[in-house]
């Protein structure tokens, strides 16, 4: 159940708590107003003192929305109590304290919340000293404990507002933070898709791509040449099956729910690109290899890269060259090894379009994914790549792709 005031809900226990402080406040102006200058009690509280309490209470429940009127009402009360007979002490300025204490914690600023407690200080200060006489030790150290009250006040109420901000920016920098987990691990499962989807299509368009080759030689020789039919088909066997078996184990390596405590398979590199070549030679494709340089082990990551560019670099030249020929070219240097992957563009049919800014464009042929993914693979790795058409025929591919230098791996093999 809530309750409005002001225009805003208050909840049953705001309003106990602002009924219990506004209890408590006037009973200790009750008391503040019995106490003589001899610090006897006197019975029972004069109506001055009433008088007091109630003007100077009645404001509490105020304080929040109107602060400085708060503040104006219960210092005023607290001035008029030496003229209306009483002794001035903290117990009978106590909502004066309470109002400092609320508006330093709301201020707008230090410097209003300084400056308005300070002036309850100091008026309060004027009241308690008399104009005539001397003042004595004990009225020396009332009069200070009169000024020092609503000062103090206003130090804690200080300190609770900076507490409050900083359990706030605490709080804040842990959304931030939380934030900043959820748009890291959405970014990293997106460059997980995108290196799915590249895995999918570089395994299945070669494989599907040297099949297709495969069935088209088998159902051109099918009448004229039987014996190579069968040969072909047989190829064509071998190839659907080392596509099912390379489909299966990266569907299966995506299935997993944790780390495996070793690959089922190592990932394909330069190692195998014998086995890589020979599957290009049976669907037609006559491709020689040249190599400028001494071979070094490559990094994982780049080994994989340099495979996978080979192997969609001849696939298209498969699908779109129409040439029966292909180079192959590694050249290696002491902190990179270029890789070209051109053919002699005999053929009638164009070849992919390349994208992006180190590709030229081939008309008569749709955007596809191939050199999308090549780039991405180099670039992934801190190389670079670039595709295009030749000056004097055909298409080729090109990619640098960098390497440890020679003496760190040799220091590295010492061991």
């Amino acid at each position: 159940m809530t309750h409005r005031v002001g225009g805003g809900p208050r909840s049953r226990g705001t309003w106990w708590r602002e009924g219990a402080l506004t209890a408590t406040a006037f009973a200790l102006c009750l008391v503040g107003g019995v106490v003589g200058d001899d610090g006897s009690t006197l019975q029972p509280p004069p109506a001055a003192a009433y008088f007091i309490a109630v003007v100077s209470c009645a404001v509490l429940p105020m304080r929040h929305r109107a602060p400085l009127i708060a503040m104006a009402v219960t210092t005023a009360s607290g001035v008029l109590v030496p003229p209306l007979g009483l002794l001035l002490s903290p117990l009978i300025v106590a909502p004066a304290g309470i109002t400092a204490y609320s508006y330093s914690l709301t201020a707008r600023t230090e410097r209003h919340a300084v400056g308005a407690v300070s002036l309850i200080s100091a008026a309060l200060l004027v009241a308690s000293t008399p104009l005539f006489g001397a003042l004595s030790g004990k009225d020396a150290s009332r009069v200070g404990a009169v000024a020092a009250f609503p000062l103090v006040a206003g130090v804690l109420g200080h300190s609770v507002r900076n507490r409050r901000a900083y359990l706030a920016a605490v709080e804040e920098r842990a959304r931030q933070a939380e934030k900043s987990r959820d748009i890291e691990a959405r970014r990293r499962v997106g460059e997980e898709r995108v290196r799915i989807a590249r895995e999918l299509h570089d395994l299945v368009a070669s494989q599907i791509t040297l099949a297709n080759a495969q069935a088209t030689v088998a159902a051109h020789l099918f009448d004229a040449r039987p014996e190579q039919t069968r040969k072909s088909l047989k190829e064509l066997v071998e190839t659907t099956s080392d596509a099912l078996d390379e489909l299966r184990a990266t569907v299966g390596l995506l299935r997993q729910s944790g780390d495996a405590d070793a690959p089922a398979e190592p990932a394909p590199g330069l190692s195998q690109l014998p086995t890589l070549l020979e599957s290009f030679r049976r669907a037609g494709l006559e491709v020689s290899v040249r190599q400028e340089g001494t071979a070094r082990p490559l990094p994982p990551g780049v080994d994989l890269t340099a495979y996978r560019i080979i192997q969609e670099a001849l696939t298209n030249v498969t699908k779109h060259a129409g040439t029966g020929s292909a180079l192959v070219h590694l050249a290696w240097n002491r902190d990179r090894v270029t890789i070209t992957v051109a053919d002699d563009g005999r053929g009638a049919r164009t070849a992919p379009t390349a994208t992006g800014p180190n590709a030229s464009t081939v008309p008569d042929r749709p955007s596809g994914y191939g050199l999308i993914g090549m780039r991405e693979r180099a670039t992934a790795v801190g190389g670079r790549l670039s595709a295009g058409r030749r000056p004097e025929g055909g298409f080729l591919v090109s990619t640098e792709l960098p390497l440890p230098p020679a003496k760190d791996r040799e220091a590295g093999d010492a061991p």
